[in-house]
């Protein structure tokens, strides 16, 4: 009996232990800063094992362990980590110190998965981070690129704007990659970036990354000047509802909308993370307002593509042409209209006289006396014309004679004249609304492995500035990814699907309004019969052109009016090319994947990796040549990088190659070496020598496109020789002064460009406050694209093709940046920079729009007064003035000096902070690229929560 109690004790002894130890353990703490107000989003991992949450609203925790001790590794990315052993159940309290973003920013890279330190990156790099992000002024994330060294920001409108680097600056660049997420974020038809139009909405905006300079050897093709990398925020680190409510005022005091407009933005963000196994996120933004305008009435001289900047208006120029005005790019030469409407006359009344009149021109020579007044004229007609005569009087006197007699006594000049424009403000919709939708799925496979399915959804108007103003109407964009991703490889692949929606030209759709209401072929006969009538009545020419037009636009539709409305829905709405319609419904497929090493070779990373991409254009003939069939076309491509530290990691040596292939072209490719030198504790020298491709886009290689003025935009592959006829009818280079070679133009093989960039910089931080990065560089472009001009003496027609450079374009700049963190929270940077180009050749247009100076400044505290809850940033930017070159205009863009600035107070009890901003606060009218519209203030007030 003895033995049986001692057996049941023992069983139960160790049965009581067998449960204490399976019994987990449940840990639970609060985290807060060195203010002691709570923390939200930390997150708290145990430490070898995958077991891990974030911390709630209120800074708590809670997560079980197998057993104690355990260590805690809790980390925020705005705050120093932190490891703490946990010995018992009681409460954790656990404090975190505030990081200077200086001393800690990362160039994530997340399309690659590297993370690197800023500091030890060889090459230039800079990043927005998520502290910068919280005290913008700037009307978004995106727009505040413009305050970084070596970026420029060209605005088409208030939703879209194109960051470009290294001076090759337009809307929609396309020499530098602009990355959200690991996909591409360029329209795949349209050829633009669509960053601020269908990129992320700030609630979701973790950072932007810029590598400026080539960057082709990791990122492919299109990254020749640079990368820009846009990250969204994990669910699994970013938890909870966020929600951003933002209304504002546009337009005040001198503003060419002429009236105060409302500004309406407002976003939101939810995300979950369940036991740190699933984590999800939704969100949406909506911004509504009225549109910056366009509205640059200086006459403009068009030949073929280029052009020039002349005197004169409307009522003074009988041929003028608005940059900014739509519809007059129809003309025709009064002298040529003339002898064609002439002769038409005559023909008709010759085949109807039934011999009486064998030829009605020697008829009239021989009635009407040379020099006789057009009265005169008149009452011979009148006199003569009667009898069996009679029923040609109408025709001869009322349509022939004016030209008949202009003709004959020289009152007709040899004048192009143009049709009556409308403005901007007439003919493009002024309201700019976007919708963008976005939401993930993340999953944990394992403690190595997340799955990831996203989705971002965009739709809404805009405008854009290319050849044409084109009015972006009910578009579309839409990408889908699925991705996994472990520490040392990821695999994506992902789908942007465009839909233009109602997208049109302004230009082309308004000279259809004109034809619509009016055909040429009636209005410029009523013109020069107009014309004519009030020369004979003594009128000088001035008077008697803007007599002319009165009569011929009688009845033309008043902007706004019910008759302007109903032509010009019924025109944009009909595709190209009898309407200004683009029926676009282009896509992207595009798979990558690669592997990271480690040091697998003694000492050394070592990655590679590899991607294959298709586009599928679909625009019913509208923009590319694709009217009888969708074109598609294919890329792969693979790369592989090497980085080994030598000499006690005082040298980091970086060498990289890609090899490209487009179905188009040959393969490509572009190795970069670099080197990092680390002269002392967080003091670096960089060099590198680097070099990159791109191959011409899916617009620069299919596009045939009417562009309303007097030249048809033409790609660049050979099929644009058989589209003109150059074998039946040559054709002739159109010189920048607008003559035209006496010899035929010989085409050559279209290549991809090429360049070779050489650059050194230094990136050195001291007493872990001043960030000094300076860097120099030089670039050689190989088969520089571009576009040129073309006349075809045999059918009078003008083309604008897309051709490489004879001979090598070299670019060369500099820039400089010093960020200073001071005490009690506040802050200071400034930067300069400049980029130039050499060796352009003549009439060649290279697109390289930039100032030579641009300066950037900024002040701003983080938190000051009781409990540090104010705050406030100001943000200043110079640039000096330059000649713009583009496809719609050349002209001026005027030097500017512009500033944002905000104010804000927290609540932290509630997690929320009121803000007060403006950007360009002082209300000056500035544009950052010709024909593009003027740029005003925007005040608004914020209401924020946890973000």
């Amino acid at each position: 009996m003895k033995r049986q109690i001692l057996l049941l004790l023992l069983i139960s002894c160790i049965t009581s232990s067998m449960y204490s130890q399976s019994t987990p353990v449940v840990i639970h703490g609060r985290i807060t800063s060195e203010k002691n107000e709570p923390l939200v989003n930390v997150s708290v991992k145990i430490k070898n094992s995958k077991a891990g949450t974030v911390s709630d609203n209120n800074g708590g925790f809670r997560l079980s362990a197998g057993s104690l001790p355990v260590t805690l590794i809790i980390s925020h990315i705005n705050y120093s980590e932190k490891q703490v052993i946990v010995e018992n159940a009681n409460e954790v309290s656990v404090q975190l110190q505030a990081k200077t973003e200086v001393l800690d920013a990362l160039i994530i890279m997340s399309s690659k998965g590297i993370p690197t330190k800023i500091l030890e990156y060889a090459g230039s790099a800079e990043r927005i981070g998520p502290k910068q992000i919280s005290q913008l002024p700037t009307s978004s994330v995106y727009d505040a690129t413009a305050y970084v060294k070596g970026i420029d920001l060209t605005t088409s409108s208030l939703t879209f704007k194109t960051p470009s680097t290294r001076g090759f600056n337009g809307s929609g660049s396309t020499r530098v990659n602009q990355i959200v997420d690991g996909m591409d974020n360029q329209a795949p038809g349209l050829n633009f970036f669509v960053g601020n139009f269908a990129g992320l909405s700030d609630v979701d905006m973790e950072s932007i990354e810029l590598l400026p300079g080539a960057s082709s050897a990791l990122y492919g093709p299109g990254g020749m000047n640079g990368t820009i990398l846009i990250n969204s925020k994990n669910p699994f680190k970013y938890e909870g509802l966020s929600v951003v409510i933002k209304p504002g005022m546009m337009h005040v005091g001198n503003s060419p909308r002429g009236k105060t407009g409302a500004y309406h933005d407002y976003s939101f963000r939810y995300a979950k993370n369940i036991n740190n196994k699933f984590a999800f996120k939704v969100g949406a933004q909506l911004l509504n307002a009225t549109d910056w305008l366009a509205n640059d009435s200086t006459n403009y001289l068009r030949s073929g593509t280029s052009g020039k900047l002349i005197g004169g208006n409307r009522r003074t120029d009988p041929n003028y042409d608005g940059v900014n005005v739509y519809g007059d790019e129809t003309s025709i030469n009064m002298f040529g209209v003339s002898q064609s409407v002439q002769q038409a006359y005559i023909t008709g009344i010759n085949n109807s006289t039934g011999g009486m009149i064998p030829n009605i021109a020697s008829f009239l020579n021989t009635m009407i006396p040379v020099n006789t007044s057009y009265a005169n004229a008149v009452s011979i007609i009148n006199t003569n014309f009667a009898g069996p005569l009679a029923p040609l009087l109408p025709t001869v006197r009322d349509q022939l004679l004016p030209f008949y007699l202009g003709l004959r006594n020289g009152w007709i000049p040899n004048q192009n004249v143009s049709r009556t424009g409308y403005a901007e403000k007439d003919v493009i919709d002024p309201v700019t609304k976007n919708l963008k939708l976005f939401g993930a799925l993340h999953y944990k496979i394992n403690d190595k492995i997340e799955a990831q399915l996203m989705a971002n959804w965009a739709t809404g108007n805009s405008v854009y500035t290319d050849d044409n103003r084109y009015a972006l109407k009910g578009v579309k964009i839409a990408q889908y990814k699925f991705e996994l991703k472990h520490k040392n490889w990821f695999f994506r692949t992902y789908t942007t699907q465009e839909d233009a929606g109602e997208a049109h030209s302004a230009t082309v759709a308004t000279q259809y309004l004109n034809e619509a209401w009016k055909q040429s072929q009636q209005w410029y006969p009523e013109y020069v019969g107009a014309f004519v009538g009030a020369i004979a009545q003594g009128a000088s020419p001035g008077v008697a052109h803007n007599s002319a037009r009165d009569y011929a636009d009688v009845g033309r539709p008043a902007p706004g009016s019910a008759q302007f409305k109903q032509i010009f829905d019924q025109v944009r709405k009909t595709p190209i090319p009898n309407g200004g319609l683009f029926k676009e419904k282009s896509q992207l497929w595009m798979s990558e994947g690669q592997y990271t090493f480690g040091n697998a070779v003694k000492s050394a990373e070592i990655i590679v990796g590899g991607n294959y991409k298709r586009y599928i254009l679909n625009s019913g003939g509208t923009l590319f040549i694709d009217t009888l069939k969708p074109i598609s076309s294919n890329e792969v491509g693979g790369y592989v990088q090497l980085t080994k530290k030598l000499f006690d990691q005082k040298l980091t040596l970086v060498a990289s190659g890609r090899m490209d292939k487009n179905e188009n072209f040959k393969a490509q490719f572009t190795p970069r070496i670099a080197a990092l030198i680390n002269l002392a504790k967080d003091n670096n020298i960089r060099v590198s020598y680097q070099t990159a491709y791109r191959f011409p886009g899916n617009l620069t290689q299919w596009i045939r496109l009417d562009v309303g003025g007097d030249y048809l935009l033409l790609g660049g592959l050979p099929w644009v020789q058989k589209y003109m006829d150059v074998a039946k009818n040559p054709v002739h280079l159109i010189n920048a002064d607008g003559s035209v070679a006496p010899t035929p133009y010989v085409f050559n093989d279209f290549k991809p460009e090429t360049m070779r960039s050489f650059e050194v910089g230094y990136k050195g931080l001291i007493k872990n406050k001043l960030l000094i990065d300076a860097y120099a560089y030089f670039g050689s472009y190989k088969d520089f694209i571009g576009r040129i001009g073309l006349y075809q003496p045999g059918t009078g027609e003008a083309f604008s093709i897309v051709v490489n450079s004879d001979n090598k374009v070299k670019t060369y700049g500099f820039g400089l940046s010093m960020d200073y963190r001071m005490n009690k929270n506040y802050s200071l940077f400034f930067n300069v920079y400049s980029d130039e180009i050499t060796d352009v050749p003549t009439g060649f247009k290279s697109y390289f729009n930039t100032p030579k100076y641009r300066f950037n400044a900024g002040f701003g505290n983080s938190g000051f007064g009781k409990d540090d809850r104010l705050s406030f940033n100001t943000l200043m930017r110079w640039q000096d003035s330059f000649i713009w070159e583009g496809e719609l205009a050349n002209g001026p863009v005027n030097a500017f000096v512009t500033a944002d600035a905000q104010v804000s107070y927290k609540f932290p009890k509630v997690k929320t902070t009121m803000r007060l901003g403006g950007t360009n606060i002082f209300n000056k009218h500035y544009k950052n690229a010709y024909a593009n519209p003027m740029i005003g203030g925007l005040y608004y007030v914020s209401f924020i929560y946890n973000l």
